[in-house]
């Protein structure tokens, strides 16, 4: 069974529920500018409560599914209001074992290694308790920071993607960038 909560030394990793929409619709609008160049396309309905309570409803009908595992990142000291999130999805079993990594981190909040803090849990969360073989993040190439912290974590490039991802309304190239789970060969 996976666990509602995570602690890191500084973060705490939830899973959340649709009533903790109010919470994510405000990390949304705060940060639709700095996330605009690195995620798909928004409509003005995206950034609506009505929208978000759908997209965590869907969120933990995945989860249940275990086709998602995504938590929501709090700072210890502020334990009511996002600073990001990290979704394993695309979650492959039977031989494959694999994921997709995805992760957003409020633009007030970088560069002082939450993200890595938080990436850290959440592979050995992937490799531990989730028992995954792979996983798999895509990173564009002029996201020169997004690519030195999944180094940092011993991610190992496996090629480019042509035109992988509709990103900010234009097909974007890809960074294919993989972490295997030695442990399980």
């Amino acid at each position: 069974m996976i666990r509602k909560e995570y602690d890191t030394s500084r973060l705490k990793l939830r899973t959340i529920e649709e009533k903790d929409a109010p919470q994510v619709l405000e990390f949304v609008q705060r940060n639709e500018r700095f996330l605009q160049p690195w995620e798909p396309e928004r409509t003005p309905d995206f950034f609506t409560p009505k929208r978000q309570r759908e997209l965590l409803r869907f969120d933990q009908s995945s989860m249940a599914l275990d086709q998602l595992f995504k938590v929501w990142l709090y700072k210890k000291d502020e334990p009511n209001r996002v600073i990001g999130s990290i979704a394993l999805s695309n979650i492959v079993r039977g031989v494959f074992q694999s994921c997709h990594l995805g992760y957003r981190l409020d633009g007030a909040e970088i560069n002082r290694g939450y993200m890595a803090e938080a990436l850290q849990a959440v592979v050995s969360i992937a490799f531990g308790e989730l028992r995954l073989h792979r996983i798999e993040a895509n990173i564009m190439p002029h996201n020169a920071a997004s690519l030195r912290l999944v180094e940092k974590l011993g991610f190992q490039p496996e090629g480019m993607a042509r035109k992988y991802l509709k990103i900010n309304g234009k097909w974007e190239d890809h960074v294919h960038m993989t972490l295997i789970n030695e442990e399980m060969d």
